[in-house]
């Protein structure tokens, strides 16, 4: 097999694996949820088969739509008599003539976009815990694999896998999928976009054991977001705010990383690399999202801004981003915020209020295993002078490194200052 194929494959099931749960569900019904499931693996193993010898379709996309089509087609027609299909259409499965219409429906582009928000919705319920919700969301609409859950909320393979049956069994229990709009609209709101926003979050800077960038999953993620922004009932300021965010930190993608896939550090960034039509877009949402009342999401999205439209680094307005930093730590007291704005501080005020700042972080216990604040730290010794203790911070970094491409990153830094 050529080595396109299964990256290819691996690229079209996170952003089609959703959108075939999403129709399958739709069509076979929340009982049935396991089985749809089937069908999408089974209809991404049969294009691994299909396309080894690297002859690909066209149109890869529409090519696994079809063929997942026609597997539910067979399954329905099968099971038919011993199924319980969802309640609104068992009565289009009764004959032939209605069948094959209601299939071709459920896999329309409308049809699509319109199910996966009322999956996302339905994951969101409030029965079940905030992270089985939000890992929900991640299994059945973003194609995220047991082990890489296990790794974002820091659990085993064995726990995710409990969580993931206690959130699918809730759903095969409701019989039927969230209409959206509808009632409790704006809580269930609040859990997609949390969901969202860690799908980005692993993606740009996750804990991956090889890849410090996952650019396939924060694409992934606007890709849902602009589904939310899409839709009336979901176009919020909340989902502008989230959108803006992670289109504005998605414009600098391009260039955080060399060509061996470590970390560049901001200021040593090719700016001309920078997505700049995204960046406009995250700016244009940002517009939309307003400024009252300043929610956090909306603080974030606008330090992203600060930094994505700044000519350079040295001319980056960083009493701004301090004060975008301390109106967020007044809602969300969190020492990573803290951090962030520390450094920030730093560069106005020089290293050593920097450090002190970095010192006194609430909390900063937290951050005992977050190789990024023993980085910080470091740069910031380095900068004062203090090149001892920078190595020392350093050393920590490396062993505390989440990626060998961190690795790499710390161990440069360090060689600066050995």
């Amino acid at each position: 097999m050529t080595q396109a194929v299964p990256r290819l494959v691996d690229h079209l099931f996170r952003h089609e694996a959703g959108r075939l749960s999403a129709a399958l569900v739709r069509l076979l019904g929340p009982a049935n949820l396991d089985l749809a499931e089937d069908v999408v693996q089974e209809t991404l193993c049969h294009a691994l088969e299909a396309w080894k010898l690297g002859r690909v379709p066209d149109n890869p996309a529409a090519w696994l739509r079809s063929a997942a089509k026609n597997r539910a087609l067979d399954l329905v027609r099968r099971q038919r008599t011993r199924m319980r299909f969802a309640p609104d259409l068992a009565h289009a499965f009764a004959s032939e003539q209605t069948l094959v219409p209601a299939v071709d429906a459920a896999f329309s582009e409308d049809a699509l976009a319109e199910e996966q928000l009322r999956m996302m919705f339905a994951c969101c319920d409030a029965r079940l815990a905030p992270e089985a919700q939000v890992a929900l969301v991640l299994k059945l609409l973003c194609g995220f694999g047991v082990g890489e859950l296990a790794q974002a909320f820091l659990c085993s393979p064995v726990a995710m896998e409990k969580r993931l049956a206690r959130g699918k069994a809730a759903l095969r229990r409701s019989g039927t999928l969230a209409e959206v709009p509808g009632p409790q609209l704006q809580r269930r709101l609040e859990a997609v976009l949390d969901a969202l926003y860690l799908l980005f979050n692993e993606g740009y800077h996750g804990a991956h054991a090889e890849l410090a960038v996952r650019a396939d999953l924060c694409a992934e993620a606007i890709r849902l977001g602009r589904l939310l922004a899409a839709h009336e009932a979901t176009a919020r300021p909340q989902t502008f705010a989230l959108l803006a965010l992670m289109c504005l930190h998605g414009a600098r993608l391009p260039g955080r990383l060399d060509t061996a896939g470590v970390p560049i550090p901001l200021e040593e960034q090719d700016r001309a690399l920078w997505d700049r039509a995204l960046a406009r877009e995250g700016a244009a949402w940002l517009a939309r999202a307003g400024a009252e009342p300043p929610t956090a999401l909306l603080l974030e999205a606008a330090i992203a801004a600060e930094h994505c439209f700044a000519p350079s680094f040295a001319e980056t307005d960083w009493r701004a981003i301090v004060t975008l930093y301390d109106a967020l730590l007044a809602q969300r007291t969190s020492p990573v915020v803290a951090l962030n704005r520390a450094i920030a501080l730093a560069q106005i005020e020089g290293p050593e209020r920097g450090l002190a700042e970095l010192r006194a972080i609430e909390g900063r216990e937290r951050l005992a295993r977050y190789p990024f604040y023993s980085a910080a730290l470091g740069e910031l010794l380095r900068r004062a002078g203090h090149r001892e203790n920078a190595a020392e911070e350093f050393r920590r970094a490396v062993r505390l490194a989440r990626s060998s491409a961190e690795k790499h990153y710390f161990r440069r830094k360090l060689a600066e200052v050995s």
